[in-house]
């Protein structure tokens, strides 16, 4: 006898490219993301982080929201509604980009890629159709379609990626740019791949129709097998983009749009990406406010701090003085880095004390008992991780 499932609506998706990821998760290490069953890690995080810094990994991204937006006024609404100069994105390119609010407190970050010269993809970590939909108001001619259960996505991230590739067959791979989009054919289905990457190592990002994802699977692991090919989780994700300094939401910034406590989300230039808000270009949601901002300066300034000693500061205070009776800033994220070998942090610093001294609070616990200490803090103008591969073209073929 069948019976119904009353919990139906409320179990996780399963990704297109589950069969092979259930397979593989031998520690049933599950959260969720956007809806789907998603790995926190398959065997042992910093194994796998290990695997994207030294060989080559894979990283299932078809949780993330996916967006078409495509008609003579494509560019202009999309124009309207993000910081940076969409005009600038030249075809088969994709851009980093942000969108705010009218206040200029970030709502989300993503990337856009340019697939015709009226058609666009946007990609996000978050639901975005409703702003999507505000902000085409007034745009007749454009559609909006959201892709995000209609495209299956893998990233393949490290050294030897570029190798994994070619010997799957994707003649031409290595002379991709950083940013830079190419098409091909993969056992009789169109397969996209994007130079693109969350890691700051060398990478890409695979983009294939959801009946198709298992062959993808197959033909990359199989081509991947010498290299050692492992599948990575959120963990070590989270462990590689803090060593190229990416940001990430509920970490580094809390999305405008969720957040209930006045000023408790950020803005671009809170988050040091000034680089991102162009205001050379027509009006876009938040210039005003982000105009202010800039001539009277933010609040705080996201710094990547070197900190002494080998304890993490996840969660500490930034203070001014080692007696810590100033306080000046407040730790986002924090780790010992292995790449580096530095013990790394990103904070929220009040600009004025940026180049003076800095000293983080460390609670830690040994054994059950609990301590603190006092490190001093150097902040760094780089990135922790920067390797010249990831941006070399054409791609290294070790």
């Amino acid at each position: 006898m069948n019976v119904p499932d009353p919990f139906a609506g409320e179990r996780p998706k399963l990704s297109p490219f589950h069969p092979r990821l259930k397979a593989l998760n031998v520690r049933e290490a599950w959260s969720a993301w956007n809806g789907y069953k998603f790995a926190e890690y398959y065997y042992d995080a910093e194994y796998e982080y290990f695997c994207v810094r030294n060989r080559v990994a894979t990283y299932d991204i078809s949780p993330m929201q996916k967006y078409e937006i495509k008609g003579p006024d494509a560019e202009a609404m999309l124009n309207r509604m993000v910081t940076r100069d969409v005009r600038k994105i030249g075809l088969n390119r994709v851009g980093y980009t942000l969108w705010c609010t009218d206040e200029g407190r970030l709502i989300d970050d993503g990337t856009i890629f340019r697939l015709g010269a009226d058609r666009f993809m946007l990609t996000c970590g978050s639901p975005c159709g409703a702003w999507l939909a505000k902000s085409a108001f007034g745009f007749d001619a454009v559609t909006i379609s959201d892709w995000s259960d209609e495209l299956a996505a893998l990233a393949v991230q490290g050294p030897t990626s570029c190798a994994v590739l070619k010997r799957m067959g994707l003649d031409g791979v290595e002379t991709a740019r950083p940013f830079d989009i190419r098409h091909f054919d993969l056992r009789g289905s169109s397969l996209m791949v994007s130079r693109t990457g969350f890691t700051g190592d060398l990478g890409y990002e695979l983009w294939v129709s959801p009946e198709h994802a298992l062959n993808l699977w197959d033909a990359l692991y199989e081509a991947g097998e010498p290299y050692g090919i492992q599948p990575y989780g959120e963990a070590a994700t989270n462990m590689a983009r803090l060593e190229a300094g990416f940001i990430m939401p509920a970490m580094e910034f809390n999305e405008a749009l969720k957040t209930v406590h006045f000023e408790h989300d950020q803005t671009p230039f809170e988050l040091s990406l000034d680089w991102l808000v162009d205001f050379r270009k027509p009006h876009f949601s938040g210039r005003s406010a982000l105009l202010r901002e800039q001539q009277a300066g933010p609040k705080y300034r996201l710094a990547r701090l070197d900190i002494e000693g080998n304890r993490s500061a996840e969660g500490s205070h930034i203070y001014r003085n080692r007696r810590c009776t100033k306080q000046i800033g407040y730790v986002t994220s924090a780790m010992w880095s292995p790449a580096a070998k530095a013990n790394i942090a990103l904070a929220m610093i009040e600009p004025k004390f940026l180049n003076g001294e800095m000293w983080a609070e460390i609670y830690y616990e040994k054994e059950l008992r609990h301590y603190s200490r006092v490190a001093r803090c150097t902040s760094r103008e780089k990135p922790f991780w920067t390797p010249a591969r990831a941006r070399a073209t054409p791609a290294p073929d070790f």
